[in-house]
């Protein structure tokens, strides 16, 4: 094998500093730099043998260093996930990050796989959600709810103590099943008592329900809403009500505790309904109109206090036509006057 010889020139500094690191002095038999700003350096072929040698020997200590510190690190990390589960554990941290939605969903929940419940949304112990459910984010599904396939809840909707059917749509800030409105005097101590609302709210299916609209729990019987109901924004329906199938509900009517709607109901905007009042089906009621009496035969109705609406536009113009009377008598009487 003929000889090599390779001439390099390079600085006496870099170069003790390169075979420094590596520890290529002694091996390489190589003279430290001397005084001079550079120095030949003569290399072999047998210097760089030793000194890819030396150069693979020193990668392969650092990849088995690395791999070592590597297996420390995550066994050191194992430990450390295992020890904050099991602190968690301990105060009661159940809930885990659901993977369809990156919602919260406690351990003892019952949700289809296909439902998602979206990040910031929280579904509590014993809740049921079937299948293609959305939980929007910043929902509340309580303790012991159920929520029928295909429904939708939007941001912000708060389930408790509810049962809801198939396909229903609850938009923003819907509130299910809180305490209703229900308190009493104490005659003997003068104070204000609550009265229990230890029942459910129960939706039927393709019920829809607008934005801010509040449903009370019962107290003595369960509130109801039939199918197909529909139901505006802000829209107050108190403790033990009944509403029937395919109802419409609009804008700011209030209906009051106990009261009972047939099936085919439509009360229009801001009117309201007194509490424990009866509404046969199909009843139309006009707009700002106020039911204070049980309404048994169905049509149209309209006024304070509601009358059919027939007789209430006869009201109307007989009052009108009162007024111009007594105005027509005012001015004959000024006249006679003067």
């Amino acid at each position: 094998m003929l000889g090599v010889r390779i001439c390099v020139r390079i600085s006496p500094t870099r170069l003790h500093n390169c075979t420094t690191q590596l520890g290529l002095v002694s091996k390489l038999g190589l003279t430290p730099p001397g005084t001079s700003p550079h120095r030949r350096v003569v290399f072999s072929p047998s210097h760089f043998r030793s000194f890819a040698y030396t150069v693979n020997s020193s990668f392969q200590q650092l990849s088995s260093s690395l791999s070592r510190t590597h297996k420390r690190f995550a066994s050191a990390s194992a430990s450390h996930t295992s020890h904050e589960a099991e602190k968690g554990d301990s105060l009661g941290n159940q809930f885990r990050v659901w993977k369809n939605g990156g919602g919260q969903v406690h351990c003892d929940a019952d949700v289809d796989p296909s439902a998602v419940v979206e990040i910031g949304a929280v579904v509590h112990a014993g809740a049921k959600i079937a299948g293609l459910v959305l939980v929007g984010s910043g929902s509340v599904v309580g303790p012991a709810v159920s929520v029928g396939a295909n429904t939708v809840l939007h941001y912000n909707v708060a389930l408790s103590h509810c049962d809801i059917g198939e396909s229903c749509i609850f938009h923003h800030g819907v509130c299910l099943g809180q305490d209703g409105f229900g308190f009493l005097v104490d005659p003997k101590t003068g104070e204000v008592v609550k009265k229990p609302q230890e029942l459910r709210v129960l939706v039927g299916s393709h019920v829809e329900i607008g934005a801010g609209s509040c449903v009370d729990r019962g107290s003595w019987r369960d509130t109801t809403i039939g199918d197909h109901t529909k139901i505006d924004n802000l829209v107050q329906i108190g403790h033990n009500v009944h509403i029937g199938k395919c109802c419409f509900l609009c804008g700011h009517v209030a209906l009051g505790g106990s009261c009972t709607l047939g099936d085919y109901v439509v009360l229009a905007g801001k009117s309201a309904v007194k509490d424990h009042i009866k509404i046969v089906s199909q009843v139309r009621v006009a707009a700002k109109s106020g039911v204070i009496n049980d309404i048994t035969a169905p049509g149209d109705y309209a006024g304070f206090p509601a009358l059919p609406a027939r007789e209430w536009r006869r009201q109307i113009v007989e009052a009108r036509r009162r007024d111009r009377f007594l105005n027509r008598v005012d001015l004959d009487q000024v006249g006679d006057n003067e």
